[in-house]
């Protein structure tokens, strides 16, 4: 299975660097903020593994994820059973919705930063923020800002997302909700955990995202660590991609860092964009010192691909 190209997260890291300059110019486990860094035991991080397959899952075509024959990260999650799916890896991110009887959880799947096209790749670079939608983003206030082409990406695949976890959570009386993804993938699963918890009653929505760029403000980051959504993001070693948009263009990460290590160790990092060296912003301060190789992975042997 071919991994997300390096050319292509170079170019990703080369368009949100020249925009900030620009802009300048002008049960996984959960990191608790109030504990101090620990590392994650073997059985904690082999917990991830289904959702890592899923998040590579989401590079492949719709039409291989709604028959869910799309070669090993398919096979990885064998029990799995496809509800929809959508998008054309251009205007639209591949996305797919389904049903693991083993977790007993609906999944939703977003696809990354598509290494064949350079639409998503300019939408990254868009470094606007904007409020979110009062539609799909009922009751939140307007200083809530997330990154204007993450939202967009989101909001294109929203309703047929939304229809098809509620036929899903219909027909096998699911309460839980995981929304993953990688990369620009992770971006619009973070918006669409938010959505999801603002437009299902009574559900429990969490979030496992990888290599994850800066998503929204300040106010966005506050906003999602204060509500009942278990958010966690995994960034690998030296990835750039994940102190970008830059803090000084107002960009913040929510809560829920986990940094895998040179030494391959998972640290679970506290707070906001944690700055100590055993964590991803202390670990790669600028865009110089990081190794956009690493975008891809490995995450516990799984490379981010189709």
């Amino acid at each position: 299975m071919p991994m997300a190209s390096s050319f292509a997260v170079k170019a990703l890291v080369a368009l949100l660097a020249a925009a900030s300059l620009a802009s300048r110019a002008a049960a996984l486990p959960t990191p608790d903020r109030r504990q101090t860094i620990s590392v994650l035991t073997q059985p904690q991080i082999a917990a991830f593994k289904p959702y890592t397959h899923y998040a590579s899952t989401a590079y492949c075509k719709p039409n291989t994820t709604l028959h869910w024959d799309c070669g090993s990260n398919c096979q990885a999650n064998p029990t799995f059973v496809p509800i929809a799916s959508g998008g054309d890896g251009d205007l639209t991110q591949f996305w797919y919705v389904g049903y693991d009887p083993t977790l007993e959880e609906i999944i939703v799947g977003h696809q990354g930063t598509d290494t064949k096209k350079l639409l998503p790749l300019l939408e990254d670079a868009s470094i606007i923020q904007l409020p979110l939608l009062s539609t799909l983003f009922p009751g939140v206030k307007s200083g809530v800002l997330a990154h204007s082409g993450f939202a967009g990406s989101q909001l294109r695949s929203a309703s047929g997302v939304l229809a098809a976890v509620k036929s899903g959570i219909s027909k096998f009386g699911a309460s839980k909700v995981t929304v993953t993804g990688h990369s620009l993938g992770a971006a619009i699963g973070l918006l669409d955990a938010l959505f999801l918890h603002l437009q299902l009653s009574g559900k429990t929505v969490r979030f496992v995202g990888y290599g994850m760029p800066r998503v929204g403000n300040q106010a966005f980051a506050d906003f999602v660590d204060g509500l009942p959504i278990s958010v966690t993001h995994v960034n690998n070693k030296k990835d750039i991609v994940p102190i970008l948009p830059g803090r000084f263009l107002g960009f913040h990460h929510t809560s829920g860092e986990v940094h895998i290590q040179e030494s391959n160790a998972w640290a679970a990092c506290p707070g906001q964009d944690n700055t100590s060296d055993e964590c991803t912003v202390g670990d790669v301060p600028n865009i110089s010192e990081g190794d956009a190789d690493d975008h891809s992975g490995p995450y516990d042997g799984v490379e981010m691909g189709c």
